[in-house]
Order: C-alpha cells, then sequence, then structure tokens
C-alpha cells in the first residue's frame, strides 16, 4: 500500500512539471542576474597645472550598495566616439548686466570641436522656446545667442523649464550636456503655506488657544522641483552645468531667494555629474575661465559600462564611482538608471 502511495506521488509530481513547464516557458527567460548600464563620466583635475594622464579601466572602481564593482568598459570620448550634443539654456529673468558675458559665451561655441551639435533656448513659464535647433553650425548658434528678455511671466520655474527640455529630448547614443544660465529662483513656487506658528488664548479656557490657521511665507528651503529636474536628468543620462547669473525683480534682489537658487543649481550640477560655476551670488565678471574648464571637461569625459544588479522594477539605484588615479577626481552622476526584470507577455 505505501509503496502504491509512492508510485502516485511521482506519478502526481511528473504530472505536475509537465502542466507547468510550458506556463513556466510562456513567461520568458529567467531575470538576469546582472545587466549592462552605461554612464559618462568627467576626469577633472585636481590640479589643472599638474600632469593629467589618462584614465584607465583599472583605475575606476564602482560600489552600489555594499558590492565593489569593476567596470565592463572604460570608452574615451574622442574620435569617433566623440559625440556631443550641448543645449545652452539662458534664463529669460536675468538681468541685461549678464550682456557682457555673453560674448564669452559666444566664443566659446565657436571654439567646440567640429561636429559638436549645439542647440539654444529661453526658459520662461515653466517652458523653453528654442531659437535655434541642435546644429553644427556655429554662426547660426552665435546669431542666436541674445539678451534675456530681463521680464517675469506668470510662471517661471528653471526647473519645470529643464525636465521640459530633457522630456522632449530625442534619447540617442552620444553624450547630452546642458550649459545653463540662470538664477535659480523658482518665482512659481516662491511662497509656501505652513501652520501658523502664532496662537491667541481662548477666553476662560485655561491652556487653549486659537491658531491663525494656514499662512504663507516664503520659500523655506530649495524648490521641490529642482529635485524632479535632477531625478529625469539622471534618468535620461544629461549632465548639467549651469552658471549663475543674478536675475531681475524683488527676488533677484533678495539674498535669501538668491541663495537658495543657487543651492537649486548646484544641488542639479552634483548630482548629475556636473559642475555649477558661480562666484556666490555675485554677477560673474567674466564666463571665460568657467568654460574653459568646461572645455577640458568636454576634452576628459568617459562612457563607463559596468553591471549593476536589477531590482524589482525600473528604478534609479545610487552609485558612488571613485578613482585613485593621480590628480584625478571623478564627476559623475549620483544615481543610474537600472531596467527592471522583463516583463512576461502576454498572451
Amino acid at each position: 500500500m505505501t509503496n502504491c502511495k509512492m508510485k502516485l506521488t511521482i506519478v502526481g509530481a511528473i504530472c505536475a512539471l509537465v502542466w507547468c513547464g510550458p506556463s513556466a516557458r510562456a513567461q520568458g527567460k529567467p531575470a538576469p542576474t546582472t545587466i549592462d548600464v552605461h554612464l559618462v563620466i568627467t576626469d577633472a583635475a585636481l590640479r589643472e597645472d599638474s600632469e593629467f594622464p589618462p584614465l584607465q579601466k583599472e583605475d575606476i572602481k564602482i560600489k552600489q550598495g555594499k558590492n565593489i564593482i569593476d567596470p565592463t568598459e572604460l570608452i574615451p570620448a574622442k574620435g569617433d566616439r566623440a559625440a556631443l550634443q550641448l543645449m545652452i539654456l539662458i534664463d529669460d529673468t536675468l538681468d541685461s548686466g549678464v550682456g557682457n558675458n555673453l560674448t564669452d559665451l559666444k566664443d566659446f561655441v565657436k571654439a567646440l570641436p567640429e561636429g559638436t551639435q549645439v542647440g539654444v533656448g529661453y526658459m520662461a513659464n515653466t517652458a523653453i522656446s528654442i531659437s535655434q535647433n541642435f546644429t553644427t553650425d556655429r554662426d547660426l548658434v552665435v546669431k542666436a545667442i541674445r539678451l534675456p528678455l530681463g521680464r517675469l511671466s506668470t510662471g517661471d520655474s528653471p526647473y519645470l523649464s529643464l525636465i521640459s527640455l530633457v522630456k522632449g529630448w530625442p534619447q540617442q547614443k552620444v553624450r547630452r550636456e546642458v550649459v545653463m544660465v540662470a538664477d535659480g529662483i523658482d518665482r512659481l513656487r516662491g511662497e509656501q503655506p505652513q501652520a501658523a506658528r502664532t496662537a491667541q488664548p481662548q477666553a476662560g479656557r485655561a491652556g487653549r488657544s486659537d491658531t491663525f490657521g494656514t499662512v504663507y511665507h516664503s520659500m523655506p528651503t530649495i524648490s521641490v522641483d529642482a529635485q524632479g529636474a535632477s531625478e529625469i536628468s539622471q534618468r535620461n543620462n544629461v549632465i548639467v552645468f549651469p552658471i549663475f547669473a543674478p536675475g531681475v525683480g524683488r527676488a533677484g534682489r533678495s539674498s535669501w531667494d538668491m541663495q537658495l537658487g543657487l543651492s537649486g543649481l548646484t544641488k542639479i550640477a552634483d548630482e548629475t555629474g556636473g559642475e555649477c560655476f558661480s562666484l556666490g551670488t555675485s554677477q560673474l565678471v567674466s564666463f571665460k575661465p568657467y568654460l574653459d574648464r568646461l572645455q577640458k571637461y568636454f576634452d576628459n569625459q568617459y562612457y563607463l559600462v559596468f553591471q549593476a544588479s536589477p531590482g524589482k522594477k525600473d528604478a534609479l539605484q545610487r552609485v558612488n564611482i571613485q578613482t585613485a588615479a593621480k590628480n584625478s577626481e571623478i564627476l559623475a552622476a549620483d544615481n543610474v538608471w537600472v531596467p527592471g526584470p522583463p516583463k512576461a507577455e502576454k498572451k
């Protein structure tokens, strides 16, 4: 009797495998344990007057969570891999005093390597007005760079304008970078509601008080949209290099608003692998030394490929990229986009 039960159990197990097999195959291949991800990194010299040797793959260490990962490839962005799309964004709320600096910007464009595609756009009312689409014609780009209008609209947010740009930027296998001339002030969300901190005692009721409800105060911290702009830029492998310039209006004269604006621009630069160029909240005397440094960055960028472990779904994952190479500092995004497991095909 016991042998009979064992035989039935075995037969049942075989039948289960026969029935379950096609169903499992219909769900596709097993999820990969690792997946190739790509990132553009910059080798920034600690001392520009010192020797600046090119990076080797062995010089790079990648930390993902608790894991230390070696690169699969480290490809210099040179020669046939030097393709670059550079969008110049200028905030139309800027003061006209930035005009002299725009000459430096035009000279920078003229000196860019042959084949670099450059576009020009102006930020206003949470959107982008493109004055020149991507082109390799330097003269067209220079003509498209004009003085900002120096006026306010109903909703000025450089962060929402940047989000609009990145969302509409077709994905291509090239470096995609932004020079963003702005004060970083979010005039759209310049005031935030908060519970009132003041209260008035109620007559005849000890320990009880009436509050004054919700009160609007000046923005207490960096714009919430700076985080969204940073995340979508990292999601699409877009590197942002802001240049601080003062804007118009009361906010443009407020040390509090200007400091928050500079902090928002710096946040996006740091998190996307760029750098924010500023002299505090003062108007830069010249853009030239900063643009010269930016050109050196473009000349020392690499395509980094490594194996990341996918999570349960598509997501940005924290990575920390370091090097022990002499006189080198890596500028890289704080997060990389890692696709999740492939989804099962529906019948």
